[in-house]
C-alpha cells in the first residue's frame, strides 16, 4: 500500500464528508477511494469513519488520524517545496575544494563577485594539496588540476593553463653572476614544484622557437607556490613560479625576472573546474560553475598559481 496517497485520500474524504466529492477532486475513481480507506483501516486496525448510505463522519480514532495526516503531508509538502526551490534557485551551502596556492592566487575576487550575485548561497571553502575524491568527501564542485581528482565519473569543464616563470630576489642575483642561458642555471640555488618537473629535466623554448633543456637538482622544492615565491623573496635561490603569483612582486622590484628571453615549457599546467555529473544538479552548483567558466573567460590570465 502507498501510506502517503492512501493519508491524503483519507484526508480529502475527512474534507469533503463524502466518498464521491474526494474522488472528484483527486481525479480517481470512487472503487479506488473506497479501497484506499479500507486498506488504511486493516493497516491501523482501528475504524476511521462511520459511514451510512447518506454521510460520512469521522470516528474519534478518524478525527485523530486526521490531525496527523495533516501535520505529515504538510511538512513532505514542505520539504518537496524546498527540495524543489533548490534545484531553480541557487541556495543553501555550496562545498568547494580548491588547489591551495591557486586560490591564494586569484580565487577570492571570483567568490566575491559570485556571492555578490548570489546572496542565498553560502561557500564553504577547503583548500588541499592532496588528491581529492570529489563524491565520497562530500564536496558539489572543485578548482584543481584534473588528475588530482580520483573520483571518474565527473564532469571536467577547463578554466584556465597555467604558465610558470623564472625569477629571483635581486639581492641573491647582486651576490652571483646573473645567468644568461639555461645551462647557466647549474651555478645556482634552485627553488621549483615538486609537482611540475619530471626527472629533474627543466625545458625551455627560448628565441626563435629554439629548444634547451638542462638537468637540475632542486635545492628547495614545495609543492605549494606560495611556499616557493618566499623562498625566492628570503634570496634563498632562483625560482620557478606561477607568473601571476609573483606578478606583483616584479612590479615592486622585490623579484626580477631570470632569463626573460626563455619561457619554462614544462611549467605549465592545465586548471579545471570539476562537478559530479549533469543530471539533477543543484541550482547553487550549476550556478557556480556557469560563473567560474564565464569569469576566466574574461580574464586574460597568464597563471595563478600551480595546481599542488
Amino acid at each position: 500500500m502507498n501510506v502517503l496517497q492512501a493519508m491524503r485520500v483519507f484526508l480529502r474524504v475527512s474534507e469533503t464528508g463524502s466518498f464521491g466529492r474526494a474522488a472528484a477532486s483527486l481525479d480517481i475513481s470512487n472503487a479506488a477511494v473506497t479501497r484506499y480507506v479500507a486498506l488504511l483501516e486493516t493497516h491501523l486496525t482501528a475504524r476511521l469513519l462511520n459511514r451510512t448510505t447518506r454521510s460520512v463522519s469521522l470516528t474519534e480514532a478518524g478525527r485523530e488520524y486526521a490531525q496527523g495526516c495533516r501535520e505529515v503531508l504538510a511538512r513532505i509538502d514542505e520539504i518537496e517545496s524546498s527540495i524543489g526551490n533548490a534545484a531553480t534557485t541557487p541556495s543553501g551551502t555550496l562545498r568547494i575544494v580548491a588547489s591551495t596556492s591557486f586560490s591564494l592566487g586569484g580565487l577570492t575576487p571570483m567568490f566575491s563577485a559570485y556571492r555578490a550575485h548570489y546572496p542565498d548561497v553560502r561557500l564553504h571553502v577547503t583548500l588541499l594539496n592532496r588528491r581529492v575524491d570529489l563524491v565520497e568527501e562530500g564536496y558539489d564542485a572543485g578548482i584543481v588540476s584534473p588528475e588530482l581528482v580520483t573520483t571518474g565519473s565527473l564532469v571536467h569543464r577547463p578554466l584556465l593553463t597555467i604558465h610558470g616563470t623564472i625569477v629571483a630576489a635581486p639581492h641573491y642575483l647582486a651576490m652571483r653572476e646573473r645567468p644568461d642561458m639555461p645551462e647557466a642555471l647549474l651555478e645556482h640555488a634552485i627553488l621549483g614544484p615538486t609537482s611540475t618537473l619530471r626527472d629533474n629535466v627543466w625545458s625551455f623554448e627560448g628565441p626563435h622557437g629554439t629548444a634547451k633543456q638542462v638537468t637540475l637538482e632542486l635545492d628547495y622544492a614545495s609543492n605549494d607556490a606560495t611556499m616557493i615565491r618566499h623562498a625566492a623573496l628570503a634570496g634563498m635561490g632562483i625560482a620557478l613560479v606561477p607568473e601571476s603569483l609573483v606578478s606583483a612582486d616584479i612590479e615592486s622590484g622585490a623579484l626580477t625576472r631570470v632569463l626573460p628571453a626563455f619561457r619554462p615549457t614544462d611549467a605549465c599546467s592545465e586548471v579545471s573546474i570539476v562537478y559530479p555529473g549533469r543530471r539533477h544538479l543543484s541550482a547553487k552548483t550549476r550556478s557556480f560553475v556557469e560563473f567560474a567558466i564565464e569569469h576566466f573567460q574574461q580574464r586574460d590570465d597568464r597563471g595563478m598559481a600551480y595546481a599542488a
